[in-house]
């Protein structure tokens, strides 16, 4: 276990109807507890887990557009207005790991193929460009990843089929005892990686859920249990 505690020093913010102090989720956010290796954020775009996920990155020393601390490149808007106050509590302080940004990653790829040395041992051997989207994640997964380490995945099934999902699982679960997840999702796959914690952002206050009671889970059940009523459901307005 590495990172144990996120605490949120609310009496320090000034101006709370300001982005992205305003989000609802943080209306009543104190501290967050991590006692599992793996962590989900889960909750409706613009609920605040991905905010909360880059905050996290930027104090860890990541670069906040994606990728390690020696990934020194910049993205329009890649910035965390939330980290200075934020406070991180360490177990054991690593300063391994790696940060993905699933919307930042094609800018990711480029500043890799701009390196100069044997710049691809890390990504599979070739460029990340040269790779489909769900390849690049991939390659990044497998080579990439290690032990004493912590990393933070925002929307990594964004490039993966349901089955290269299911290869992420593993992944995570051959490193999990000697490194250390959290994950901004919306995969019902992802979230059904078992004695995870998992925090849902879509109330007044951020708490842990349950996977069964995840919308996420919810929604994909009753789609597949009754698909053509809840389509039946979702058109009726439009015949």
């Amino acid at each position: 276990m590495y990172l144990k505690t996120i605490r949120y020093l609310q009496d320090n913010i000034q101006l709370h109807n300001k982005y992205p102090f305003n989000i609802k989720s943080f209306q009543n956010l104190d501290e967050l507890q991590l006692p599992t290796n793996v962590t989900f954020f889960v909750g409706e775009n613009g609920s605040g887990k991905s905010t909360l996920l880059e905050a996290i990155a930027d104090l860890c020393g990541f670069n906040p557009a994606g990728g390690n601390r020696n990934h020194s490149y910049n993205v329009y808007a890649a910035q965390s207005d939330l980290s200075d106050y934020v406070r991180l509590s360490w177990e054991r302080k690593v300063s391994k790991g790696f940060f993905l940004r699933a919307e930042t990653f094609y800018q990711f790829a480029s500043f890799v193929d701009e390196l100069e040395g044997d710049k691809y041992a890390a990504y599979g051997g070739k460029s990340l460009h040269h790779q489909s989207h769900g390849e690049a994640f991939l390659s990044l997964f497998k080579n990439a990843f290690g032990n004493k380490a912590i990393y933070l995945l925002d929307e990594p099934e964004a490039a993966l089929s349901p089955t290269r999902q299911l290869s992420l699982i593993r992944i995570i679960k051959e490193l999990e005892h000697d490194a250390q997840f959290i994950i901004a999702t919306h995969s019902p796959i992802l979230l059904g990686y078992p004695n995870a914690t998992i925090y849902n952002f879509d109330e007044d206050s951020i708490e842990p859920i349950r996977y069964e009671d995840t919308i996420h889970y919810i929604v994909t059940r009753r789609f597949f249990d009754a698909k053509d009523k809840l389509l039946a459901e979702l058109f009726e307005d439009l015949e």
